[in-house]
């Protein structure tokens, strides 16, 4: 009964306990994890900016609203090629001696997941215009502005980046707005996030519970089913194009009146789909990223896409066939 009734030895014997269940439970398992799990092989570390940028990432909240996980469940497929693995977390260290570093997978999706990001999005303008004011690209948006990260100056100067900010949104101050040091780390951070390939022969995990499209009336169960071109173009090229077909002057081209959209030869329409443009670059606007190519789009939901954009807002170009993309897709492979 001695022992109970020291309190030294009692409270150090605690202590002791308490110590080797710490080290044998959580520290020498975390050091065994993180020897054995390694980054993917093609995996890139962050780079300066990048890291500045997840900081602000950390410290204006973002994870509340964004994840960055894709789930193994069909519904997640727009935000990824595959479901997340553990390696895809492995490369995050700590933050300095003192901090860890949060992974930012998030548990709720106000906005939409951020894992891949930097492939579905790539541009740096639209993230720009974005990040100035969400409501410039996405009306119903809910997310704030963060127009603090940017300046407006009367003559801007050849290293600044230019921002192509709508009029209505610049509230009558004058100049140009410009993008703090804040804004572009932020832009390098999300730009950063994408999907690294898995090594070759290593098989991707399915994605599971899979929805099955419904017949159109009077249609038979299992026939092929028309996809609807409007919501398809609504998922992936209207933040950029808008609604209304019309884009945003200075920063993303109008699809409405648009040559290229209804030629009646659809192969230069297919090829920019698939392989992005950079053409239209002297008149200000930022780099049409490959959305058909980023995207995993098939020969039907492109050719759904195209015949939205040749019949709506005017336009009124002849439809094109799944066979037609077809051939196209075949030779751009091919070449």
């Amino acid at each position: 009964m001695e022992f109970f009734n020291n309190h030294k030895k009692l409270f150090g014997a605690a202590f002791l306990l308490f110590l080797i269940l710490t080290i044998l439970v959580a520290i020498i398992p975390a050091l065994n994890n993180q020897a054995r799990n390694a980054p993917l092989p093609n995996a890139e570390p962050l780079s300066e900016e990048a890291v500045k940028g997840k900081a602000l990432y950390i410290a204006n909240g973002c994870v509340g609203c964004h994840t960055q996980q894709v789930r193994n469940v069909d519904m997640d497929k727009m935000w990824g090629e595959r479901p997340s693995i553990a390696a895809d977390y492995a490369g995050i260290k700590r933050t300095d001696f003192w901090r860890n570093t949060a992974t930012l997978m998030g548990t709720e999706r106000t906005g939409p997941d951020l894992t891949a990001i930097g492939t579905r999005q790539p541009s740096s303008d639209w993230h720009l215009v974005h990040l100035y004011n969400p409501r410039i690209v996405v009306k119903e948006s809910i997310m704030p502005a963060y127009s603090w990260m940017f300046e407006f100056k009367e003559n801007p100067g050849s290293e600044d980046v230019v921002v192509n900010v709508p009029a209505e949104f610049k509230k009558g101050r004058k100049g140009e707005v410009v993008a703090k040091p804040e804004a572009l780390q932020l832009v390098a951070y999300l730009q950063s996030l994408k999907q690294v390939k898995l090594p070759d022969g290593k098989p991707a995990p399915d994605f599971l519970y899979k929805r099955k499209a419904k017949a159109a009336p009077g249609e038979q169960a299992g026939g092929e089913v028309e996809l609807n071109g409007a919501d398809l173009y609504a998922a992936n090229c209207q933040s950029c194009h808008q609604a209304n077909g019309e884009g945003l002057p200075g920063a993303f081209p109008a699809l409405k009146g648009s040559k290229i959209v209804q030629d009646d030869n659809p192969e230069i329409f297919v090829d920019i789909i698939m392989n992005g443009y950079n053409g239209r670059a002297s008149e200000g606007f930022g780099e049409m990223p490959p959305i058909g190519t980023n995207n995993n789009l098939s020969a039907e939901e492109i050719t759904a896409i195209m015949n939205h954009e040749r019949s709506n807002w005017g336009n009124n170009a002849r439809q094109v066939t799944v066979d037609e993309v077809k051939k196209i897709l075949d030779f751009i492979k091919t070449n």
